[in-house]
């Protein structure tokens, strides 16, 4: 049997909206609130995995080893409240410096990565994201996007309604 996940991005989504590339961990603050709904979806047996631009480090803005400082955080927030992100995916590249790739969002290479990865069943799933982009990702890999506002909190049940649909 195929896995099901709720792909999230991070900016905005699970971290406060900063309008700026994160580059200090003093910055980077975990939406707490997001949470409990994520570990409703967790404990029904889908798979949390974060898809996330982090052009801030082609731009020598912040370096990778703050990246997994960061994700580190998020990851130990969300294990602390029971559940687990099964892992982060980021795209380091940015298009003024760096030579095209697949994975910078809305192209869908980290999603298509992750379902190759996990035995992810894209019907069942959905990715949350606060920009248009994410949704194009998402739909580019035959997965369910859903928009939310910069640091909405998410809706279980909406998000449910969706992957019912």
């Amino acid at each position: 049997m195929k896995n099901k996940a709720i792909f999230l991005d991070r900016d905005g989504v699970l971290n406060h909206e900063i309008y700026d590339y994160i580059c200090r961990m003093e910055d980077f603050e975990v939406l707490e609130y997001q949470i409990p709904p994520l570990k409703r979806f967790y404990d029904e047996g889908y798979l949390l995995i974060i898809i996330t631009n982090q052009g801030g480090i082609a731009l020598n803005r912040y370096t990778e080893e703050t990246l997994t400082q960061m994700h580190q955080v998020l990851f130990d927030s969300f294990e602390a409240q029971g559940a687990k992100i099964t892992k982060a995916y980021h795209c380091p590249h940015h298009p003024t410096v760096s030579a095209p790739c697949n994975c910078r969002k809305p192209l869908s290479g980290m999603l298509l990565e992750a379902i190759a990865a996990f035995d992810i069943d894209p019907a069942l799933s959905v990715m949350i994201g606060d920009k248009p982009r994410d949704v194009e990702a998402a739909n580019g890999a035959g997965v369910k996007g859903i928009l939310i506002e910069p640091d909405e909190q998410i809706d279980y049940d909406r998000v449910k309604a969706v992957l019912l649909d």
